[in-house]
């Protein structure tokens, strides 16, 4: 074990016990560690936590892969741990979402009248929810990964709750991700028994065990249905925009910005590692799952007026877009071009991180303005940009780096993926002739609605005049709060002005699962995608992105707040008129319609919930009190276990 892969493996167990020593900080009572302190002991340890996670998930890129394992530890399947290339991008993103989030958490807690306004339960939780979610890109084997899985399930549930007494939406927000987490974990839970059943526990066992074509089939579609339901693709987003608006700001930043990634890098890890790959058709599958996502949510994020809806649904938005570039690697693989599969890997990589960076700032300014006007509705605010400053450049930073316009954080990655989309293999046959434009035109498509959505929302939320008693006596945050929202700045500003930094490494993970070596023993994809993308540096210098971005904000704040002049101006009826008039006016009137979501829905989940309550009627029928009736119940449930061994077997 090289010294490279020994510090991304010591610094993955600090992660855990810099977490766990959070934690249990965290739950201690007022008597005996003050409030105050409590918080900063909690959220200075998710930071630690993440800070650890984030070196590990470097010296997971940059070094060899490595593994072991505790047999003992779990029952049946004992702790495996596997770092690899494809952990890093990951382990990374989540570490430094965390990072940000930790140091917002210590001023969070302080309410806006200087008293201590924090939970004790979130401040518990947050660090092991941290550290299950790094410990997911981490596991090495079937039973680890479905633990760490669930542990991410439970505690992110336990933080949607903390509020529920305080507002009833919380409780449905609650019940809503409570039903689709679990049914996602059973999807994938009999995916990857599927697999593992006749191979072994281990990722190494799997990758080496080769099962039919149809078990293959049904296991990746039963993991891609648990993973996109984590990742809050379309159809099975709904329960996204409920959990991730009513959790507190930096709960919501964990969920949206990192949490959700892990249901790609399922994807990945199955599809591309595990299974090496497969027939077209399942690749056209992810393809259109994310192309319905990008376009759904963000043209549902067009038409939100509440911020923090808007907000999740810009992730539903930018995981169909990473969906996009996983789905075209396996299309482009699967027709011999594992080069264009490469590149668009990458690109779909590079979106999990700028979407990591981006999210993270937007969310917990969003938080920083929740805390001190009580409001999410952009009908209710405006006028922050006189009374929380910092909050509104935070906000319109992080506004312009997602809306992937030149010279934007997720601009490098949609281009990136466009150029993989142009570049696609012309003897793909069929299939990549009909996805192809398809994904082309709702790549672009999603960026127009992005710069829609985010203008918007920063204009009418923050630049135009106030609409509210709470949005005029608004003041800024605490300076812990501004710390985190400005590492999340910082991040994006990094990945906008030096996207070369981590493209040779995300390069290397996707050459990893892509496979194929050249006669100097490296990845052949790796070393094409490096030369493919060498000449970004020259056209994205430091010093031209730097004036670039400036000119680029100048000119959105100076268009937004034209708008908002011109508005101001026409005081009797206008399209959005920004807060003038005697009275606060509605500014979010030109909205598209917002059916989409209502949509499926009543079409899809209210039919099956009707049917899942006629199935449990129909089950009170066997519950008749008879004791004997139970054990015979039992009796031919195992007969029935039984005879399908046999047939199976």
């Amino acid at each position: 074990m090289n010294s490279v892969v020994s510090l991304a493996a010591t610094f993955l167990a600090v992660a855990a016990i810099s977490g766990v020593l959070a934690a249990l900080a965290g739950s201690l009572p007022d008597y005996v560690l003050r409030p105050e302190l409590r918080a900063a002991v909690s959220g200075f340890g998710t930071a630690v936590t993440g800070l650890a996670g984030v070196v590990a998930g470097i010296a997971a890129m940059t070094g060899e892969p490595y593994d072991a394992s505790v047999p003992g530890l779990l029952p049946l399947s004992g702790l495996t741990i596997e770092l690899d290339a494809l952990s890093g991008p990951f382990l990374t993103a989540v570490g430094a979402v965390a990072v940000a989030a930790g140091v917002y958490a210590v001023g969070s807690d302080i309410g806006p009248d200087g008293g201590h306004a924090g939970s004790r339960v979130a401040q518990a939780i947050v660090p092991l929810f941290v550290v299950a979610m790094l410990l997911v890109p981490a596991a090495g084997g079937v039973g680890t990964f479905l633990l760490c899985w669930e542990l991410v399930a439970v505690t992110s549930l336990v933080l949607v709750l903390v509020e529920h007494r305080r507002d009833p939406e919380v409780a449905v927000a609650g019940r809503w991700y409570a039903a689709m987490s679990q049914l996602g974990f059973l999807a994938v839970l009999s995916g990857l028994l599927m697999l593992a059943g006749p191979a072994g526990d281990s990722f190494a066992a799997l990758r080496d065990a080769e099962p039919s074509g149809a078990v293959r089939g049904v296991a990746f579609l039963l993991t891609l249905a648990g993973f996109a339901s984590a990742a809050g693709i379309v159809p099975l987003h709904v329960w996204l925009p409920r959990a991730h608006t009513e959790a507190p700001g930096h709960v919501s930043a964990l969920m949206s910005a990192a949490m959700v990634t892990l249901g790609g890098y399922g994807i990945v890890r199955v599809g591309f590692d595990l299974l090496g790959g497969g027939p077209r058709w399942w690749w056209l599958a992810v393809v259109g799952l994310g192309v319905l996502s990008a376009v759904a949510g963000l043209l549902r994020a067009a038409a939100s007026t509440d911020l923090k809806r808007l907000l999740s649904r810009t992730t539903i938005g930018n995981l169909g877009l990473v969906l996009v570039g996983v789905g075209a690697a396996g299309l482009f693989a699967a027709a011999g071009d594992r080069v264009a599969a490469g590149l668009a890997l990458t690109a779909a990589l590079l979106h999990v991180l700028g979407h990591a960076a981006v999210t993270s700032t937007l969310f917990l300014a969003a938080g920083s303005v929740v805390r001190a006007t009580g409001a999410r509705e952009l009908d209710t605010l405006g006028g922050l940009r006189r009374k929380m400053p910092a909050t509104t450049a935070a906000f319109g930073l992080g506004a312009l780096a997602a809306s992937a316009l030149p010279p934007g954080t997720a601009f490098v990655s949609v281009w990136l993926l466009l150029q993989a989309l142009v570049h696609a293999p012309q003897d793909g046959g069929m299939s990549v002739g009909m996805a192809v434009p398809v994904a082309l035109a709702a790549v672009a498509l999603s960026v127009g609605l992005a710069v829609a959505a985010f203008g918007r929302a920063f204009g009418i939320g923050f630049l135009a005049r106030p609409r509210s008693a709470a949005a005029e006596q608004a003041s800024e945050s605490p300076p812990a709060v501004l710390a985190g929202l400005g590492l999340g700045g910082a991040a994006c500003l990094v990945l906008a002005l030096a996207p070369t930094l981590v493209l040779p490494a995300l390069g290397t993970a996707s050459g990893s699962v892509l496979g194929g070596a050249d006669q100097a023993g490296d990845p052949v994809v790796t070393g094409v995608i490096t030369v493919r993308l060498a000449g970004l540096a020259g056209t994205l210098s430091p010093l031209i992105v730097a004036v670039a971005l400036a000119a680029a904000l100048a000119l959105a704040i100076g268009a937004a707040r034209l708008l908002a002049r011109r508005s101001a101006a026409r005081r009797a009826v206008s399209t959005w008129d920004g807060g003038a008039g005697p009275a606060p006016r509605r500014a979010t009137t030109f909205a598209v319609p917002g059916y989409v979501s209502a949509r499926t829905e009543g079409r899809v989940y209210r039919p099956a919930l009707a049917a899942l309550d006629a199935w449990g009627r129909a089950g009170r029928l066997l519950a008749t009190g008879s004791v004997h009736r139970y054990v015979g119940y039992g009796f031919f449930a195992v007969c029935g276990l039984l005879l399908l061994l046999a047939v199976t077997r």
